[in-house]
C-alpha cells in the first residue's frame, strides 16, 4: 500500500501524525494542493486504513492513572488458541494500553497503567493470577515518561 503515496499523501500523514485535529486548509498549504484534493486524500487514506485511529494523548499526572507498568508475561501453553485467548483479555482490560506478541523470553509485552501499586495488584490478579495458562510475569515500574507517541517516520 505504502508504494502507491506520493509526496503529498506522505505529507499529509506527517501533518496528522503530529496533530489529527490540523485543518484541511493547513493540510492543502502543506501539500500545495486544493482543500477538497486534499479532503479526498484524508477520505482515501482513512477508508484505506492506513490512518487507523485518531486519538487524544492525555497527560497522566492531570488524572489518577498515574503509574505506568512494562509486564512480560510467559505462558504455559502456546497454541493458537491460548494466545488467542490472552491477547482477547488483553484488549478487554482497560487498564492495558498497548499489548505486544513478542520473540524472546516473553510471549507477550504489555504497557499498564494503574492509579497505584494497589490498583496494579488487583489488575494483576484480573490478569495473571486467575489466568491458569499465565507462567510467570515479571513488572518494570517506569519513572518517567521519555517518549510518548506511535509516529512513523516516513
Amino acid at each position: 500500500m505504502a508504494a502507491e503515496l506520493d509526496d503529498a499523501d506522505l505529507t499529509i500523514l506527517r501533518v496528522l501524525q503530529d496533530d489529527c485535529r490540523v485543518g484541511l486548509e493547513r493540510l492543502a498549504q502543506e501539500c500545495n494542493l486544493s482543500v477538497p484534493s486534499v479532503q479526498r486524500r484524508v477520505k482515501r487514506l482513512r477508508d484505506s486504513r492506513l490512518i487507523q485511529k485518531e486519538v487524544a494523548i492525555l497527560d497522566p499526572s492531570q488524572f489518577d492513572y498515574k503509574m505506568t507498568f512494562i509486564v512480560l508475561v510467559e505462558l504455559d501453553r502456546e497454541t493458537l488458541q491460548q494466545l488467542d485467548l490472552f491477547r482477547k483479555r488483553a484488549k478487554a482490560e482497560p487498564q492495558v494500553q498497548q499489548c505486544y506478541y513478542v520473540t524472546g523470553e516473553a510471549d507477550f509485552i504489555l504497557v499498564c497503567t494503574a492509579k497505584d501499586m494497589q490498583d496494579f495488584e488487583a489488575l494483576t490478579h484480573r490478569l495473571f493470577f486467575e489466568n491458569s495458562n499465565v507462567r510467570r510475569f515479571r513488572t518494570s515500574i517506569t519513572m518517567d515518561r521519555a517518549k510518548v507517541g506511535l509516529h512513523l517516520p516516513i
